[in-house]
C-alpha cells in the first residue's frame, strides 16, 4: 500500500485500484476509511481509482495535532497527494462529506483541477441548508417500504431535536435505494471504518467560509458534475441542484431510485454517468 508524508509529517496512505487515467477519490463519513467506496460500482474498469485514507482513518497515521482533522486543514494533504502522484492536474471526486474537502481544495488550487465530481455531496462548504421539512418530504418517497413507519418516526424525532443514538440508527434504510442484505452489510461496516472523534472536528468552527467559497465557485474554470440520489435525505436532489447552480460550469444529474451510495443501487447507471462526464 503506497504512502506519502503530509506537510506536517503525518504519514498518509492511499489505495489504488483499476486501470486507466487516475481519479483521486476523497471519502465521506466524515472521516471514514476509503474502503467503503469499493471500486465505485465498476468505475475501476475504466479509470484508476486513487482512494485517500484521510489522516487518522483507515491505514493513515493519527496526526500529532487533533485540530488538523478540520476539513480546511486537510486541503494540503490532497495537494501533497497530487505531488506524490506527479500529476499536473487532478480529476477529483468527493463523496458526501468528502465533497467539502474537494470543494475547498478546488477553490484553493483551481488550476490543479481538470474535472471535479461531487457525489451525493455535503453542502456545508457552500453554506447551503437543508430544512427538516425537505428531509421529511424526501423520506415520504419511501412510504411503501416495510421499514418506513419506524424509520419515519425516528426522523421526526431527530427533526424535533431528539438525537438519541437509536433514532440515528433507525434512519439507515433511507441511505440506500434498497434496504437489502448488501446494503445492511455496507451499513454495518461503517462504525469500524469511521474515526468518530475526528469526525466531530472535521466541520468545526472555522472549517468553512461560505461567502468566499461561493465567490470562488462562481468563477471556477473546470467542469463540475454534481449527482444526487432520488431518495437521499443527506443530499436531497433539490439542494444538490441548487449547489450545481453556484458553479460557473456545473452539471446536475439525479440517480433514479438511489440513495446516498448510488454506485451500490445501480452500478451500471452510476458508472455510465461518471464515464460520460470524465
Amino acid at each position: 500500500m503506497p504512502t506519502f508524508v503530509a506537510p506536517d509529517g503525518t504519514k498518509l496512505a492511499y489505495h489504488v485500484a483499476g486501470d486507466g487515467a487516475p481519479v483521486v477519490c476523497l471519502p465521506g463519513g466524515p472521516m471514514q476509511a476509503s474502503e467503503y467506496l469499493g471500486e465505485l460500482g465498476g468505475l475501476g474498469e475504466y479509470r484508476t481509482l486513487v482512494m485517500l485514507d484521510l489522516r487518522g482513518s483507515g491505514a493513515s497515521e493519527v496526526p500529532a495535532d487533533a485540530d488538523s482533522y478540520r476539513c480546511d486543514r486537510q486541503v494540503e494533504d490532497v495537494e501533497a497527494l497530487r505531488e506524490q502522484l506527479g500529476l499536473e492536474q487532478l480529476d477529483l471526486l468527493g463523496h458526501s462529506a468528502g465533497a467539502n474537502l474537494a470543494v475547498l481544495y478546488a477553490t484553493r488550487y483551481p488550476s490543479r483541477i481538470r474535472k471535479l465530481l461531487l457525489i451525493t455531496p455535503s453542502v456545508y462548504a457552500a453554506g447551503l441548508t437543508i430544512s427538516a421539512e425537505t428531509r421529511l418530504a424526501q423520506a415520504r418517497l419511501r412510504e411503501g417500504e416495510a421499514w418506513f413507519a419506524s424509520a419515519y418516526r425516528a426522523l421526526e424525532a431527530v427533526s424535533a431535536g431528539d438525537h438519541a443514538a437509536k433514532n440515528w440508527a433507525a434512519l439507515a434504510p433511507f441511505s440506500y435505494g434498497r434496504w437489502d442484505a448488501a446494503a445492511q452489510a455496507h451499513q454495518a461496516a461503517e462504525d469500524a471504518q469511521r474515526n468518530v472523534s475526528a469526525a466531530r472536528i472535521y466541520g468545526a468552527e472555522g472549517a468553512y467560509t461560505p461567502h468566499s467559497t461561493r465567490a470562488a465557485l462562481a468563477t471556477f474554470p473546470a467542469p463540475v458534475l454534481l449527482t444526487a440520489g432520488q431518495f437521499d435525505l443527506g443530499a436531497p436532489p433539490a439542494t444538490v441542484a441548487e449547489f450545481a447552480d453556484l458553479f460557473a460550469d456545473g452539471t446536475f444529474i439525479e440517480h433514479p431510485a438511489a440513495g446516498h451510495f448510488p454506485w451500490l443501487d445501480d452500478p451500471a447507471a452510476f458508472t455510465s454517468v461518471l464515464r460520460n462526464f470524465l
